[in-house]
Parts: C-alpha cells; sequence; structure tokens
C-alpha cells in the first residue's frame, strides 16, 4: 500500500536533498518562535504574578529617589544562558535601568565571573530581580545539561534534539537555552508538525489509517508540514518503509542494536529519531546505532539550576566609582 505524499516532498529520485532540506529545517525552526510579542506577553505575565499591587518590601524600605548597582555573580561552573532576555526584562520593567553584558549567552563560566551589571533605581533592580534570577538559573541549567550531552556524541554525526516536554509557560525560554547549549529545537508546539505517536496509531486503527487519515486531513486544511511517525519495534519500522507518506521515523524505546538494524533497513529513505527514556548513560550507544537525531526530554524536565546571584553594590563602593 502506498500513500502519496501530497507536496512530493520525498520520492525515491531525491532522498539526498529531501534529507538536506529537513535537517536544514530543524535549523530554521530555531529561535524562530522567540518573537518580540511572545517575549513581552512573557515579561507582563510573570511580573504581574510576582508584584501584583506592588513589590512592598521594596516600595517600604527603599527610598524612590535611591540609585544602585548590582552584579550578577556566577556562583557554579557551566553554560550561562539568559543574558540576553535578562537585559530585555530589566528594560522592560524600566527602560532607565542601564544594562552591561560582560559575557556572552553560550559562554563557559565559573564561581566568580560576573556575568553582567545592572545600574539605575534601585527599586527597579530590587523588584526585577527574582525573575531574572529564575529565567536565568534554568535556562543556565538547561544549556549546561544541553552543552554536556553533546560533549558525549561528538564523535558522532547525530544530532541533538529537544522535546515539548517543558514547564507551562516557559517553553521559549526553555527551547532557547538549548540551543545556547549547542542543541536544536524539535517542534515548538502541537500546531508546527504532525508527530504520529502510539496513542495517535492505536486510536486512528493502524498505521496505515493514522497515516492515511493524516494526509487527507491535511490537503483538506491546506497545511504543507512536515510528518513524523513513531514505530516501537522492527515490524512496525517494516510497515511504514511499506506505506510511505512520512518525512521522519522515529524509533522509540528500542535497543541500540535494534535501532542499528532499523537504520539499516530505513537506508536514508527517512531521517531518524531515536527517542524514549535516553539519557546519559545510553545516549552514546544510541548515537553510535547511526541515527540521525536523539531526542531527549531530559534535557528541560531533569535539570538542575545553576547557582546565580545578583548582589547589590555597596553605596560607598558606588561613592568611589
Amino acid at each position: 500500500m502506498e500513500i502519496g505524499w501530497s507536496t512530493a516532498w520525498i520520492s525515491s529520485n531525491n532522498n539526498y536533498t529531501c534529507r538536506k532540506k529537513l535537517f536544514s529545517y530543524f535549523w530554521f525552526i530555531m529561535k524562530d518562535y522567540i518573537t518580540e510579542e511572545r517575549l513581552n506577553q512573557f515579561m507582563k505575565s510573570a511580573f504581574n504574578e510576582d508584584i501584583g499591587e506592588g513589590d512592598h518590601s521594596t516600595l517600604a524600605s527603599v527610598p524612590t529617589d535611591q540609585q544602585g548597582k548590582a552584579t550578577l555573580l556566577i556562583k557554579e561552573e557551566g553554560i550561562i544562558a539568559g543574558l540576553e532576555l535578562a537585559e530585555r526584562i530589566f528594560n522592560f520593567y524600566d527602560p532607565d535601568l542601564k544594562v552591561d553584558l560582560l559575557i556572552n549567552d553560550g559562554d563557559t563560566v565559573k564561581y566568580g565571573d560576573i556575568g553582567l551589571t545592572v545600574a539605575g533605581s534601585a527599586q527597579s533592580i530590587l523588584s526585577t530581580e527574582r525573575l531574572v534570577l529564575n529565567c536565568m538559573q534554568r535556562m543556565s541549567g538547561i544549556a549546561t545539561k544541553t552543552h554536556h550531552f553533546n560533549s558525549l556524541i561528538k564523535h558522532t554525526s547525530a544530532k541533538l534534539l529537544d522535546t515539548r516536554k517543558t514547564t507551562p509557560n516557559f517553553r521559549m525560554m526553555e527551547k532557547w537555552a538549548v540551543a545556547i547549549g549547542g542543541g536544536q529545537n524539535h517542534r515548538y508546539a502541537l500546531y508546527d508538525m504532525v508527530m504520529l505517536k502510539d496513542n495517535h496509531i492505536d486510536f486512528a486503527g493502524g498505521i496505515a489509517e493514522a497515516i492515511s487519515a493524516t494526509h487527507t486531513y491535511l490537503k483538506e486544511k491546506k497545511l504543507n508540514l512536515k510528518v513524523e511517525i513513531e514505530t516501537r519495534n522492527l515490524k512496525e519500522v517494516q510497515k511504514v518503509l511499506e506505506i510511505g507518506g512520512v518525512d521522519i521515523i522515529m524509533l522509540d524505546n528500542m535497543s541500540p542494536a535494534d535501532m542499528k538494524e532499523a537504520v539499516a533497513l530505513i537506508n536514508k529513505r527517512f531521517v531518524t529519531e531515536a527517542s524514549g527514556g535516553i539519557d546519559e548513560t545510553s545516549i552514546v550507544a544510541v548515537a553510535e546505532s547511526g541515527v540521525d537525531f536523539i531526542s531527549v526530554g531530559a534535557l528541560t524536565h531533569q535539570v538542575q539550576s545553576l547557582d546565580i546571584s545578583l548582589k547589590a553594590v555597596k553605596y560607598h563602593q558606588q561613592i568611589a566609582d
């Protein structure tokens, strides 16, 4: 049974070209999701959550006209991420704050390094401190873990992908952090790619039925979306190869040996992605199986934040400066 691909994106005569296009596709969607509108919406919502009717601790204790300066202190080795976002947060809340970035997102940092300085209204610095730190600590933890996982598979051609297993309302920053750490972003959400997982296939009645229904839907809605399908064993891989009509075949929760056999069966007809409980103890064997991509949910849902703090520069030190 052969199900035609409506956009002729995959064909037996241009597999190499199509694979190159798909690799470029993943690079294209990286950071394309970061927009001014989404950033502003996030910052507004976060400040409403944290400050509400007012930062009473700051308003009660610090004079309105008090000027101040603070430094972002790195207290742990890792990969820094979120500096660009921090500058945006400070200036979104108070455009008069002067932010100097001393290092760049993606740089390796160690204890004692200074990431940035911020100067201006002391009240504004205090009110923005926690949001900046919450974002940077988590983003840096994700970037650090991504960098580490990448280092484990750098001797292979496999590329590291994130997933949708992200913190609600913080996905943009977490995927941004993966990109900063050297990983690539998978689909951003449910609307920008079709991924037929095991539950979709089971509810649809099988692999053939799921693919067929998907093509009908995409044609009716005039949507040009990439299609990925999950396979759980070599039998399902063979079934997808017989049917066609997809761009990516996911090899889910297979052993490295089965993945290697699946890659040989697929023989570059489709892009391959390994997934399912992959961690630092298994990722090397998975990468060495020959898959094109490895998606790791742990990059964003099993992360330890990097230790970072914002420290006020004492007033007499400011006078001396």
